[in-house]
């Protein structure tokens, strides 16, 4: 089980990985668009992760969606079928690195609708759609990603409880109660990116059964404690945290901009806190979760 008493490692920033290896994700589907392009650089940076010691991979579907595909004149099937390869490249990685008798995952990546838009809406929410679009959205890739059968499905970077609350309403709409989820959300100073409290984002997943931890990630590493503790009192499921570098986005110039502050040395201290699986996002490369991996096997 991935939530099983002790703390596994997450991976680190996937696209950052691809982009460090020469590719350019200026492109509006990021990542996704090595998904047909180049779907062997994909498998090589899952496999950094995992021999850094990440222990889940996390699939390069977070930007792919039926629309974002439409605009790129990819018709529906071949959506259907890129998504499915997303999770399928993860295995390979995994196949690859296996005979150490380590357990490994697959993560399918579910980002949010701000996603799609590709100007930094994920940072904000708020985008303005009633829930049954936000549902209407979300509800055709989670049932796709659920069907090429990951280990969990990672509904990651929601700025917004409406938006979590749809993701988990197509969940349910599904009647997939076998795939389990995580529900991650993107904060800053103590609240989501939509400004709702963190204790109203997290008490979406009390008693939820297919909601097997809950967190944050894709926010500055200062986030994470306070976050942690919200989120395992208020939920009551294990606690999921993988921040970002520390770096901050800058949308209209697309780059990342200031300081990097992500350390491992503060992971033992989330999960002091509560945490139960800890990464890294973006700009976190393989290095770093490797220094991460190193800091949780020392205590």
């Amino acid at each position: 089980m991935l939530t099983s008493g002790r703390t596994v490692v997450l991976d680190g920033g996937l696209a950052t990985e691809l982009e460090a290896r020469g590719h350019d994700l200026s492109d509006a589907l990021w990542s996704a668009r090595l998904l047909a392009d180049d779907p062997e650089e994909i498998v090589a940076a899952h496999v950094a992760f995992y021999r850094a010691g990440a222990e889940v991979a996390t699939t390069a579907s977070y930007q792919a969606s039926f629309p974002g595909f439409a605009a790129r004149g990819i018709d529906r099937a071949e959506a259907a079928a890129l998504l499915r390869r997303s999770v399928e490249l993860a295995r390979r990685a995994r196949d690859a690195v296996a005979g150490d008798g380590r357990p490994r995952w697959v993560a399918a990546s579910a980002g949010p609708y701000g996603a799609l838009l590709s100007d930094g809406s994920e940072y904000r929410g708020r985008y303005g759609l009633t829930q049954r679009e936000l549902v209407a959205f979300h509800r055709p890739r989670l049932e796709v990603l659920a069907e090429a059968e990951p280990d969990v499905l990672a509904l990651e970077t929601v700025p917004d409880v409406d938006e979590a609350a749809a993701e988990l309403a197509a969940l349910e709409a599904l009647d997939m109660p076998g795939v389990p989820v995580w529900l991650s959300y993107t904060v800053a100073d103590g609240r989501t990116r939509a400004g709702q409290s963190l204790e109203e984002a997290f008490a979406v997943a009390a008693g939820n059964a297919q909601v097997l931890a809950v967190g944050v990630n894709c926010c500055s590493p200062a986030e994470v404690a306070d976050a942690v503790a919200i989120a395992a009192e208020v939920s009551g499921k294990p606690v999921i945290v993988y921040p970002n570098s520390g770096e901050g986005w800058d949308a209209e110039g697309r780059r990342w901009a200031g300081a990097p502050t992500f350390s491992p040395d503060e992971v033992n201290r989330w999960v002091d806190g509560g945490a139960a699986l800890v990464g890294g996002c973006c700009r976190v490369r393989p290095g770093d979760i490797a220094d991460l991996a190193r800091a949780l096997r020392v205590t």
